[in-house]
């Protein structure tokens, strides 16, 4: 049996331009990505991607805070399983992520107001079709 291994959180904000060579160390470091979202915080994005190695059972999350307006690089030729998360940031909350593998166009999911949980409304997404 493995013994159980209790790791630290561990969270690392980091800038824009430290994203994709920061995925391909954790990709080459044996990493997986295991889960990434997306958060409207005091007006700003905050992107979070989490990987974890599966011997030590170490997560590590990779944190974007951005304003609105930033435009983020897609991980998805490096990460490929990224598509459905970064689709998600786009259409729901409104992130600007620039050259996804496979881009849905805003048709992941079958919503009436378009970015719903991101900037623009008193109610929190923009409600212009």
């Amino acid at each position: 049996m493995a013994e159980v291994i209790h790791p630290a959180e561990i969270i690392d904000t980091i800038e824009v331009g430290e994203l994709l060579p920061r995925v391909m160390k954790m990709k080459k470091d044996g990493y997986r990505l295991s889960q990434a979202c997306a958060a409207y915080i005091d007006e700003k994005f905050q992107l979070s991607y989490s990987f974890a190695d599966d011997t030590t059972y170490q997560f590590t999350t990779l944190r974007l805070v951005v304003d609105t307006d930033t435009e983020i690089p897609s991980i998805t030729e490096v990460v490929p399983p990224a598509v459905f998360y970064e689709n998600e940031m786009k259409e729901i909350f409104g992130v600007k992520i620039k050259m996804i593998s496979v881009d849905y166009d805003d048709r992941l999911y079958r919503i009436k107001v378009k970015t719903p949980l991101g900037p623009n409304t008193e109610e929190g997404g923009r409600n212009d079709g």
